[in-house]
């Protein structure tokens, strides 16, 4: 008897705050994945800001400010859909589910604290179709870090490839996963620090620009190693995985002596650093560095990363995914996972005590 496929939508507002991606899958919610079509919805300038804005402990309460942002991004999100159906010629009614991260806007798994905002009840009913959220919540009650959850779609994906191999998703906040040959009990997943989130933001404080386009501007300057030594020197780095960050945890940690390309450099330099910090977690050194997010595209980042962990680096689009749907498709994925019953995190991933299940399914109302 053939597996059930479900026809899953995706949609996935990352750390760096520039937009929303949205994807389709097919999938049994275990080895079978068959990718779909893919389209992304940047943010307005202002509604970014807004949603910089709102980043730290203060969300977890909920106020007022926070609850109208809440409203604002469910229903952009929900117009992204019917965009997306629009225009790939799709109706609602084929589809079976939505996997809908939200945005999070505070991340504290230390205290058992997460916030991500996103009302799954409301985007059901806007687009009449089942919606799966707060996928980080139940890990994070049960003692795990809620991050990262995406290493179960990789380890999917990554079936057929030579192990051991390490994916590499360089969003706001950089995260790894390695697997081995053994599957799913040989998985290892953690943040390791920065990624793009402290480059972006000193491009707009130095240029007013969002981001470092193919990391012209670090590639003019030159790194500060006793700056990204002392960075390094923070106990979050000594910490063994798994373990997850906040956006802003690193936020107060800029290089402000320095000039705007030697501050590029610099940050760049430090994202660099982590992963061959996270290298030197692995059971056994990775064959390959597969790199998905928007730091792929940043030429002087991969090439530093080479330079640092002296293993060959390449973009997922290499292995003929696509580098820029990976997280959304994840939450798609994830979302079926919920549904079925299936764990959505693991000791390896989070450092939840077993394998856990999460999410919140809502069933459209009228």
């Amino acid at each position: 008897m053939k597996p059930k496929l479900f026809r899953a939508l995706g949609l996935m507002s990352g750390t760096s705050i520039d937009g929303i991606d949205i994807a389709m899958i097919e999938t049994d919610g275990e080895g079978i994945v068959r990718a779909g079509q893919f389209m992304t919805h940047s943010y307005e300038r202002g509604f970014r800001e807004k949603l910089r804005a709102a980043f730290g402990p203060q969300a977890v309460m909920r106020g007022p400010e926070v609850l109208a942002l809440e409203r604002d991004l469910t229903e952009l999100h929900a117009a992204v859909v019917s965009g997306f159906l629009l225009r790939y010629q799709i109706a609602a009614e084929n589809i079976d589910l939505i996997g809908f991260h939200g945005q999070t806007l505070w991340h504290d798994p230390a205290h058992h604290v997460t916030a991500q905002i996103g009302d799954g009840a409301e985007l059901a009913r806007l687009t009449q179709i089942p919606v799966v959220n707060d996928f980080r919540s139940a890990d994070v009650l049960a003692g795990g870090q809620g991050a990262p959850l995406v290493p179960l779609y990789h380890a999917a994906l990554a079936s057929k490839l030579p192990k051991p191999v390490m994916i590499l998703n360089l969003g706001g906040v950089a995260n790894v996963t390695y697997v081995g040959g053994h599957g799913q009990d040989d998985l290892l997943a953690f943040d390791i620090g920065p990624g793009n989130a402290l480059i972006d933001d000193w491009m707009l404080r130095m240029t007013g620009k969002p981001y470092d386009v193919y990391g012209e501007m670090a590639a003019s300057g030159v790194p500060d190693e006793g700056w990204v030594d002392s960075v390094l020197a923070q106990p979050f780095f000594s910490l063994s995985p798994p373990k997850a960050l906040d956006r802003e945890a690193f936020k107060p940690l800029m290089p402000t002596t320095l000039g705007a390309a030697d501050g590029a450099a610099t940050l760049t330099r430090l994202t660099a650093r982590c992963v061959a910090m996270a290298v030197a977690h692995m059971p056994l050194k990775p064959q390959t560095i597969y790199v998905a997010g928007g730091g792929r595209l940043n030429t002087t980042l991969m090439r530093m990363i080479l330079d640092v962990t002296r293993i060959p680096v390449a973009p997922v689009d290499a292995l003929g995914w696509n580098g820029d749907s990976l997280e959304a498709e994840a939450f798609a994925y994830l979302a079926v996972r919920s549904k079925l019953g299936l764990p959505i995190s693991l000791p390896g991933t989070t450092g939840v005590p077993q394998p856990m299940r999460g999410g919140a399914l809502h069933i459209p109302s009228q």
